[in-house]
């Protein structure tokens, strides 16, 4: 059976792509929550306990390509499929490891290569075809999931490593992910209808050749390089907060807590921001996102306070939690719809590699410098950068739209 776009199936899909995500991102939070009992039962300095983090995204963007291609030809089940053995494989390899650097590889290449990657850009490409009126909040809520599972796993890994350890923790998840992810994703059979063009917007792109005035290649380039630094200014407090919140005495489970406000929030960010690009468009509110994520980076450098941090940590994730999202919809408002799974998956892949190079990158600072506070700096210029990319683009795209008019 052939359904439409923006149909009731559409919805029931969207909430199963939501669980889907959900379970399918626990591998990167997961992964936060265990580093300080991983660094101390393998003896290892904060930037290698960081190593798996770091090739789990790396893994995690490069096999969302592969992942994105073969839904376009066989439909996303398949890859779902896929990726629930590579998760559960993943999981299970990791409860065994001996030593870091295999603890690192099954991260790498089950939880994030062929795990966790199925279960992202795909689905995020496959909920842009199946909307068209309400594309926005739709991509916003699918990419929910993602922190969803912020939300969710933190406590809940925290409270099984103190009462059962790591490795059994790890093991649950593993025999977790066989079992219910091919459950859900035997309900994504259907492939999506054809392609719709959105109607036109006096104030969203249009879909060109030489999008923002450049080149496709050039057009590519900038988002991914805006998709790296604002993944590394992200990450620094995602990835090392329960590790920041042992440093300053008050407790990993205070700062598994915080990581969890902090997603939740995300959550409420995502689905406002979803509603925002449906009205301003996406490359403005990736303008948006930025800006006041970086207001929420600077506030942790006064503030290190218990009360304080949980404070910022939710306003980080009120913040910047459209942001990504908000790619998603800059590449269908402004590439041809014919290059758009493609390219957003290129796009989502450059800002996972953000997230990797950030979560070790913040490592690596704290261990030549002894603290936290200079790697807040360093999220900071790479804010920066963002922000910078963002602007220039909006300001082009302004341009162009005065030439036109003229």
């Amino acid at each position: 059976m052939q359904y439409s776009a923006d149909s009731r199936y559409a919805w029931t899909r969207l909430a199963v792509t939501l669980a889907l995500m959900t379970i399918g991102s626990a591998g990167m939070y997961v992964v936060s929550v265990v580093l300080p009992a991983v660094q101390a039962e393998f003896g290892v300095a904060r930037a290698d306990a960081s190593l798996p983090y770091t090739l789990l995204m790396v893994g995690f963007g490069i096999g969302g390509v592969w992942m994105g291609r073969l839904a376009d030809r066989h439909g996303v089940m398949r890859p779902l499929l896929i990726g629930s053995v590579g998760l559960g494989l993943g999981f299970i390899a990791a409860a065994f490891s001996s030593n870091v650097w295999l603890f690192a590889i099954a991260h790498g290449v089950g939880i994030g290569l062929v795990g966790s990657s199925a279960t992202f850009a795909p689905l995020v490409a496959d909920t842009s075809l199946w909307f068209v009126r309400r594309r926005g909040i739709a991509v916003a809520i699918c990419a929910s999931g993602n922190y969803l599972a912020g939300a969710i796993w933190p406590p809940i890994v925290q409270h099984f490593v103190q009462s059962v350890g790591w490795r059994q923790t790890y093991l649950a998840l593993g025999v977790l992910s066989l079992v219910v992810l091919p459950l859900l994703a035997l309900a994504m059979r259907p492939r999506p209808p054809a392609a719709v063009a959105a109607p036109a917007k006096a104030h969203f792109g249009t879909p060109s050749d030489r999008p923002f005035g450049f080149s496709l290649g050039g057009a590519q380039a900038l988002l991914c390089v805006a998709g790296v630094a604002c993944c590394v200014a992200m990450s620094m407090p995602q990835v090392h907060i329960v590790a920041y919140c042992g440093d300053l005495g008050y407790g990993a489970a205070r700062g598994a807590q915080m990581l969890s406000l902090m997603l939740a929030a995300g959550i409420v960010s995502r689905l406002i921001s979803g509603a925002i690009c449906d009205r301003i468009g996406g490359l403005r509110t990736l303008l948006l996102g930025s800006a006041l994520q970086g207001v929420a980076l600077l506030l942790f450098l006064p503030f290190d306070g218990l009360v304080s941090l949980y404070v910022i940590s939710a306003l980080f994730g009120l913040f910047q939690g459209g942001i990504v999202p908000s790619y998603a919809i800059i590449v269908r408002e402004y590439f041809p719809p014919a290059e758009a799974g493609a390219r957003v998956g290129t796009v989502l892949m450059c800002t996972l590699f953000g997230m990797a190079l950030g979560g070790w990158m913040s490592g690596k600072v704290f261990d030549l410098t002894g603290s936290y506070h200079a790697a807040f700096v360093n999220g900071i210029a790479w804010n920066l950068l963002n922000l910078a990319i963002a602007f220039t683009l909006l300001q082009r795209t302004r341009r162009l739209a005065r030439l036109q008019t003229a």
